[in-house]
């Protein structure tokens, strides 16, 4: 899903309230370069939310083994 940022018609906004001109397009321009490049899609989320979930699943696989072989240790020593 791609975002659209209207530079244009915020550097109008901001200069009909004032701003100068050549201000109102450089904040514009800084506007969508930094805010814009900063913004999360659904595909950023769904890639995070994936390996969060291999992340988990591996570390509660591994303390699932290391509790049965410790559980095994220990009924051999008893």
């Amino acid at each position: 899903m791609a975002i659209a940022f209207d530079s244009r018609g915020y550097a109008k906004r901001l200069r009909e309230n004032g701003v100068y001109q050549g201000h109102a397009e450089a904040h514009a321009e800084a506007a969508g370069d930094f805010i814009m490049s900063e913004l999360v899609t659904r595909s950023d989320l769904a890639a995070a939310l994936t390996a969060q979930t291999l992340a988990l699943t591996l570390r509660l696989g591994v303390m699932m083994a290391v509790g049965f072989g410790v559980l095994a240790t220990l009924m051999k020593i008893l």
